[in-house]
């Protein structure tokens, strides 16, 4: 099993388990206590999971959510910085050409794989962004250990995603873990208990991130260039 703060990805457009449905909560407390006390099922009060409100300004909303926690569980800076210093290259060089921030690759790494280049899930799932071999073939991947080809294809991925799901990176991160097939089976974010904790952890590791790129972004398109890469 990999740390907590890894989510292995189940295979593009199916499910590859069958997570239980979060129950639905009867009373909201503060973020700040839901949050140290139940998980992420907090934040999905603040911010729409629905596929009829797709589009890239629900960022905002969802970075605003976060911000009203305290405590959080995120990325130590020190440690996206290592990230960057290894694979800062080959980030930005599969970035180019799509509205896929560095910035969000870096968090969406640590998320995944805590920057380990030969990670493997239960699932199946291998490198640096656990690509199933699947996927992996989907997007011209041949060996999934290999950092830069790794890379390239799960932002090629992450890119289509955003693509068919109008730009909105909630939508789109909910079809990078469950697969784009679960979220248009739910009508947006499936009500599994994995994927609805894993797109506010790479919210939270990309609030973190950006503050490596030499100007801040402000949506998970925008480009960075980081102050340190190897």
């Amino acid at each position: 099993a990999q740390a907590a703060f890894i989510a292995s990805r189940p295979k593009a457009g199916a499910q590859q388990h069958n997570p239980e449905a979060l129950p639905v909560a009867a009373a909201v407390p503060t973020a700040a206590r839901v949050a140290a006390k139940s998980g992420w099922e907090w934040f999905w009060t603040g911010v729409s999971p629905a596929l009829e409100t797709a589009g890239p300004a629900n960022v905002a909303q969802a970075i605003m959510t976060l911000d009203t926690a305290e405590g959080l569980p995120e990325p130590r800076l020190q440690t996206l910085q290592n990230l960057a210093t290894a694979y800062g290259r080959h980030i930005l060089a599969a970035t180019v050409g799509t509205d896929v921030s560095p910035a969000l690759v870096l968090a969406l790494i640590s998320v995944e794989s805590s920057g380990l280049a030969s990670a493997e899930s239960s699932k199946g799932a291998q490198g640096l962004m656990q690509l199933i071999p699947d996927t992996a073939a989907r997007f011209g991947v041949a060996d999934a250990t290999d950092p830069a080809q790794n890379i390239k294809g799960g932002v090629a991925y992450l890119d289509w995603l955003l693509e068919k799901f109008d730009r909105d990176p909630i939508l789109a991160l909910a079809g990078y873990n469950a697969g784009e097939g679960a979220v248009v089976k739910h009508g947006g974010v499936p009500p599994f208990a994995e994927t609805r904790a894993y797109v506010p952890k790479v919210l939270t590791a990309w609030r973190v991130a950006r503050g490596l790129c030499q100007t801040r972004p402000e949506l998970l398109s925008d480009g960075c260039v980081f102050t340190v890469q190897g």
